[in-house]
This record gives structure tokens, sequence and C-alpha cells, in this order.
């Protein structure tokens, strides 16, 4: 994972006089997740929704078979790199906390469907930099499930009465180096505003891809598109 870090003023200054941030970096850097530091934070959610599909279920698994062309039209504005032959570096918008701001770029890989089930995990970048992975880790594991409902009434923008329900679950953990002087913060600030963060990840990775593949399936289908549904996050 790679990110881009901006500090305002008056962040830069306390930062500088805090000794541990002096500390030189370790030789090797090795991910968050794995790291003692007490300043390192972890977050993790599990959340769950739907996307419904008014097709046949293989004709929704034809679709997401060929990732090559829908990823990249559904990721936008985002920006999306290839990652070998099923993966992709994705960097997304600029998250803040506290004076500071991060813009992760995230590598998934897009695994081959086993028995109607796709998953998303995190994959490893061609290049990262290891001394920002001292400050943000992401590990995105997802799951989507082909569920086809064949009693469904017909009607202009449904084919053959036939509604396929993509059920998909993420679990997600985001680890976060804080500066020490955070640490002078009350506990249940820090834990308030790493949550925040979280969301705004969920909201970006997750919402806004699966509403724009559901917009990009019925277009290319010639299909009516199902209205949104809201959030149960």
């Amino acid at each position: 994972m790679s990110t881009a870090l901006s500090r305002d003023a008056s962040t830069t200054v306390a930062f500088a006089q805090d000794p541990e941030s002096a500390q030189c970096p370790p030789a090797e850097a090795l991910p968050l997740r794995h790291s003692d530091d007490l300043r390192v934070r972890r977050y993790s959610s599990r959340f769950a929704d739907v996307m419904e599909m008014r097709a046949p279920s293989h004709s929704v698994a034809t679709y997401l078979d060929h990732h090559d062309g829908w990823f990249r039209r559904c990721a936008a504005p985002m920006t999306v790199q290839p990652l070998g032959p099923n993966g992709y570096a994705l960097t997304l918008g600029r998250f803040g906390n506290f004076g500071f701001e991060v813009e992760p770029t995230i590598g998934l890989e897009l695994l081959p469907q086993s028995e109607g089930i796709y998953r998303i995990v995190t994959a490893a970048l061609s290049a990262p930099d290891a001394s920002l992975q001292e400050i943000y880790d992401v590990e995105f594991n997802a799951a989507l499930q082909l569920e086809q409902d064949s009693e469904v009434e017909p009607d202009s923008g449904t084919e053959a009465g036939i509604l396929t329900q993509v059920r998909w679950e993420l679990d997600l953990c985001v680890w976060i180096r804080l500066p020490a002087v955070i640490g002078l913060l009350p506990d249940k600030l820090v834990q308030s505003s790493g949550d925040h963060l979280l969301r705004q990840i969920v909201r970006q990775i997750s919402r806004k891809l699966t509403w724009k593949v559901q917009e990009d399936f019925h277009a290319t289908h010639e299909l009516e598109c199902p209205p949104r549904r809201r959030a149960p996050f």
C-alpha cells in the first residue's frame, strides 16, 4: 500500500517536537498489521449489502468474469492501474484526521469465481514505498455471491422476469500509525475519528463501486436499472 501525506504548519511543528518521531526508521519496514508500536491503531468492521441485477445469474457471471472491461469504468474517477492479470492498484481520495491527510493506494485482486462466489482480496503493490508502509495499512476481503430468483413478475425492465441478487460482504481492517502527540487526546475521540475514516473508505470503495457496477451492467445489457438501495451502514 502506498500513500501521500500532507500536514498543516501547526501539525508539522508538533511532530518536530515529538522525540519518538525524530528517531530513525527501521532498516526494513514491516506492515503495520505486524507492528507492536502502541501508536498503531487497528480499526475493523464488517459490512453487507445486496445488489439487484435484472438478468439470469449466468449473464451476471459472464459480466463479472470480464472485469478488465467494467472495473476501470466503474472505479472512475479513482485512478486505476493494472496489477497482474486479475489485480488493480486503486488510488482513493484524500482522507483527513487531526490535521494530516492520507491518500492511500491499495492493491486489489479479483479472484476467479468459485461456484458462483467471487472474492476480492488485498494484493501486494508492485513497487511499494517501505517508508509509507509505516503510516497506513489496509486489509480488504470481500465476497460476492449470486442468487437467482425466477419468481419475479416480468416487466419491461426485467429479462424474462428473472432477477439475480448479488449479495456481498466486506471485512475491512485498517491500521494507522498516529503521531505521538495525538496520544494526548481522549482515547474515545481517537477511536471515533478512526471509525469515521473507516466509513469513508467503505463508502468510497464499496458503495460507489457497487452502484456503478449495477448501473453499468444494466446499461450494457439495455435493461432498466433498479433504484439504488440505501446502505445499511
